[in-house]
């Protein structure tokens, strides 16, 4: 079992910056592939970016250049940086692993508002 708590959600203006953590339990964090997905409403989930075991990293087109996923092995924890944020990234931000069957955070709310 694998609990997954975000953090660093909120409101902020576009052009503005943000920098989401989630914490894992569990023994194993350092084998796991990450991910980030966001949920607009009225929208489906989509995969923002992955992190691999071995630090290697994808992302969607839309973040591309904007946004920075990292993890911290030492301490469990993968952080999602966003730059040059605009109000299209409004959505609930949700840390995973192991994919849509896998294992989710509670997610947390990142508004992009003037």
């Amino acid at each position: 079992q694998v609990q997954l708590v975000e953090s660093g959600g909120g409101l902020v203006q576009p052009g503005g910056s943000l920098r989401l953590s989630c914490v894992a339990s569990g023994r194993f964090f350092s084998i796991y592939n990450m991910n980030w997905f966001r949920q607009a409403p009225g929208e489906q989930r989509e995969l923002v970016a992955t992190i691999s075991s071995g630090g290697d990293t994808k992302y969607a087109d839309a973040v591309k250049g904007r946004f920075t996923i990292s993890r911290d092995n030492a301490k469990s924890t993968v952080f999602l940086q966003m730059n040059s944020m605009n109000p299209e990234d409004t959505a609930v931000y949700y840390c995973n692993t192991g994919g849509t069957s896998g294992y989710w955070g509670q997610g947390t709310q990142v508004t992009v508002s003037s």
